[in-house]
């Protein structure tokens, strides 16, 4: 039950799970939830380990991880306030597919998968908001097979930022900061290439002014070049395009 932190109800109704709810619903269903602060490195559930409870970021950041048969860790995402984790856990016997572990002081709200089930019922929008979420997960993660499997290295490393800069991004001074730490090797895990390809390619962005890179900091300084690298809109003698509206928002 919440009894360690204070929570601000408030604010949560703004958390695409609970959105549509009313204030009195959406405090009962709080007022349920276990509140667990975590320091970073520290993992909140395993992959293969029972889904048993169900997640929302309150503070903090997140990063999923999952493990190939051949051992090698690929970064899926990382998840921040608002975000709903262990989305299985509604299924009923079933286990995490991923692993999520902090990266920084984070604190979540976790419901059992049986009280949450139980507010699923009582509360259709509820179920509603969770069943998009999740759905917008597979397509997400659909998406990511696509690129994995038909695209460029190029192509995937600039999308991969681009989906940081849409969901952590800052605006500041002389472009778009990424706000969380990325290291090369994150990056690599991300896009399914190797340290040596993901280096090489923010080193030659670095050179050419498209981003600035250094102690796990990345500054998007010319997001829309990184736009038209990841939808192939230049290609030799062509003039460019407009990009894409879903991301013009980061210019």
């Amino acid at each position: 039950m919440v009894s360690d932190v204070c929570i601000n109800t408030e604010a949560l109704s703004d958390v695409s799970l609970f959105r549509g709810l009313t204030g009195a619903d959406l405090t009962r269903i709080v007022q349920a939830a276990t509140v667990c602060h975590l320091k970073p490195s520290t993992v909140l559930f395993r992959d293969g380990a029972a889904a048993t409870a169900l997640y929302v970021v309150a503070e903090g950041r997140f990063k999923v991880t999952q493990v190939t048969v051949g051992g090698q860790e690929l970064l899926l995402h990382f998840v921040g306030p608002g975000q709903m984790m262990g989305g299985t856990a509604l299924l009923g016997n079933a286990s995490y597919r991923v692993t999520a572990a902090a990266v920084e002081p984070s604190c979540v709200l976790s419901w059992s998968s049986t009280s949450m089930s139980q507010f699923l019922v009582r509360h259709p929008r509820l179920a509603q908001n969770a069943l998009r979420l999740m759905a917008e997960r597979i397509v997400e993660l659909q998406d990511r097979c696509r690129e994995l499997s038909t695209e460029l290295v190029d192509r995937r490393v600039a999308r991969a930022l681009l989906r940081l800069a849409q969901q952590t991004g800052k605006k500041v001074e002389g472009g778009i900061l990424l706000g969380v730490q990325l290291s090369r090797q994150d990056l690599a895990e991300m896009t399914g290439t190797t340290l040596y390809t993901a280096s090489r390619i923010l080193s030659r962005w670095t050179q050419d002014g498209l981003i600035k890179a250094g102690r796990q900091k990345v500054l998007l300084c010319k997001p829309h070049a990184l736009v038209c690298i990841a939808e192939d809109l230049l290609s030799p003698g062509t003039p460019a395009k407009t990009p894409p509206t879903e991301y013009t928002e980061l210019a």
